[in-house]
């Protein structure tokens, strides 16, 4: 069985709550376990909880979730640039499947609405690349 440990977004958490129940849906139905959770505040912070999961023993790979919509700046490309380089770092310095289900940037809150299974890949992502290496 696959143990993965979690790290979910509270930012736009109307969006990130569904990804998390999607995630933890897709894990049961795979026969793996969340064996621990993390909350951060937004996307942004999800790379240092990615590398706290990833230390540990008892996590086989860890799942992100979360949701970056836009606004009026480019702040949005910004945050998930970052967040996909650090959560890269992670899994290369740990050796440790950390798996991207980040919807956004450029997107509406009506998109991200529509993007939740995120959760569920980034969870089928996870165990799968588990399994092969």
């Amino acid at each position: 069985m696959v143990a993965l440990g979690l790290v979910v977004s509270r930012f736009n958490r109307e969006v990130t709550e569904q990804m998390e129940d999607r995630a933890r849906q897709a894990a049961d139905d795979r026969g793996a376990e969340v064996v621990e959770t993390l909350r951060v505040p937004g996307a942004y912070d999800a790379p240092l909880a990615a590398d706290r999961l990833a230390r540990r023993k008892n996590v086989d790979a860890v799942a992100v979730v979360g949701s970056i919509v836009t606004g009026d700046t480019d702040h949005d490309r910004v945050i998930a640039d970052a967040t996909a380089k650090g959560l890269t770092d992670v899994s290369l310095d740990r050796d440790t499947p950390v798996t991207f289900g980040v919807s956004g940037p450029g997107m509406s809150g009506a998109e991200a609405r529509e993007r939740v299974d995120k959760g569920a890949e980034a969870v089928d992502a996870a165990i799968d690349l588990t399994e092969e290496l």
